[in-house]
């Protein structure tokens, strides 16, 4: 398994965060905003890939990164968002083209100052499996 499904993995994660209730009012986005950014986003970040291939078939692990950013004081909002995300992709409305998402878990959280504190950043890593669908 190659790294084939990044782009759809990427669509996919947007979907399903875009759809979710608890983030509608959320900018969810792979740039950094240009010109004045909201108050809070999430930042579709860095990803990782690893061959999970075995002798069913072909498949990979995708360890991928989003970033709740925040200027708002404290990291109660940004604490809130991540919670959101966490529930939105275990709730099993994941979905990839062309793949099979056989499943998805939380691996970690890091929660951090930056900017002199002017900012807050919960960096959330998810490992998500998936399975190629063959005709």
């Amino acid at each position: 398994m190659s790294y084939q499904a990044g782009a759809a993995l990427q669509a996919g994660v947007y979907g399903c965060l875009t759809a979710w209730p608890g983030l509608e009012d959320v900018l969810i986005a792979d740039a950094l905003p240009a010109g004045a950014a909201p108050e809070t986003w999430v930042l579709i970040g860095a990803e990782e890939v690893r061959d999970a291939s075995d002798v069913s078939g072909a498949g990979a692990e995708h360890r991928l990164e989003l970033s709740v950013l925040s200027r708002a004081a404290g990291f109660h909002t940004p604490k809130t968002i991540a919670g959101e995300i966490a529930e939105a992709l275990g709730a099993g409305g994941l979905s990839v083209a062309g793949h099979r998402v056989c499943g998805v878990w939380f691996h970690r959280a890091r929660a951090s100052r930056q900017q002199g504190g002017a900012l807050r950043r919960i960096d959330l890593t998810f490992r998500v499996r998936l399975d190629p669908v063959t005709a």
